[in-house]
């Protein structure tokens, strides 16, 4: 084998070992992420179902059955939920107009906070916070003599009109730090009764005479699709939620 040769099958040989390790690579990642996708794509279909159960769930609060129409039972929940934020003594028995439709409702205390806390995601943030702090001298009973306190700006007018209240020394501000808890509220939309995936309408299954509600995954036996040439995405049916228990959860 003279030189020329020689080296063409040694860079054949660099050549095959590039395209080697490029594989491996390939086979580790890509499945990896092939999976991730598989995740996400379940957590999101997951989501749309427990929306849509939730949905029927305050439609029963309302009129105490279910709907296996669940957009018009979300169209039914959501303009509620907007009456009460415009009006908050919009409570108890009201009929209204939806879409050319009668509707009645029997909306009890507390539905808004319910609603928000349901459909909302639960966040935290931190806040600054600046106090104002009064030095107050009261007399106290038990010590026979003037005692100082300190009070919120907001306490000073309730402590002023107390009988043991003396006199206001002044005033100081503090600045300290809090964590507060709140709600990032969001309002179903159509999108939310639609399997991520197949775009097909996830099931509302009413059974029991109305006692039993289940909503299911529209998908039936596997869902594919090609991914990279050589890989696939592939899932099965995302679960259901029946009589308020979870299918992934168990």
């Amino acid at each position: 084998m003279d030189t020329v040769e020689r080296k063409k099958y040694s860079d054949l040989i660099e050549l095959g070992i590039v395209f080697a390790f490029l594989f491996m690579i390939i086979t580790i990642y890509v499945p990896n992420m092939i999976w991730e996708e598989e995740a996400e794509a379940a957590e999101n279909a997951r989501f749309n179902i427990q929306t849509v159960h939730d949905v029927e769930y305050f439609y029963k609060i309302l009129t105490d059955n279910y709907e296996s129409n669940g957009l018009w039972a979300m169209n039914v929940v959501n303009a509620v939920r907007d009456s009460v934020l415009a009006d908050s003594t919009y409570l108890g028995e009201r009929n209204f107009e939806l879409i050319g439709e009668s509707v009645s409702v029997n909306i009890p205390d507390g539905f808004d906070v319910e609603y928000d806390t349901t459909f909302g995601f639960l966040k935290t943030r931190r806040d600054t916070i600046i106090d104002t702090i009064h030095t107050v001298v009261l007399y106290s009973e038990e010590l026979s003599r003037n005692d100082t306190s300190f009070i919120t700006k907001d306490d000073l007018s309730l402590i002023m009109l107390e009988e043991s209240f003396v006199s206001d020394l002044g005033y100081e501000t503090k600045q300290r730090s809090e964590v507060v808890s709140y709600y990032d509220s969001y309002k179903p939309d159509s999108s939310n009764f639609y399997c991520p995936l197949t775009t097909e309408k996830i099931v509302v299954d009413i059974k029991n005479d109305g006692d039993i509600l289940r909503i299911t995954s529209p998908i039936k036996g596997i869902y594919s699709e090609g991914r990279y040439v050589l890989f696939s995405f592939k899932t099965r049916n995302h679960g259901y939620i029946e009589d308020g228990s979870r299918s992934w959860d168990q």
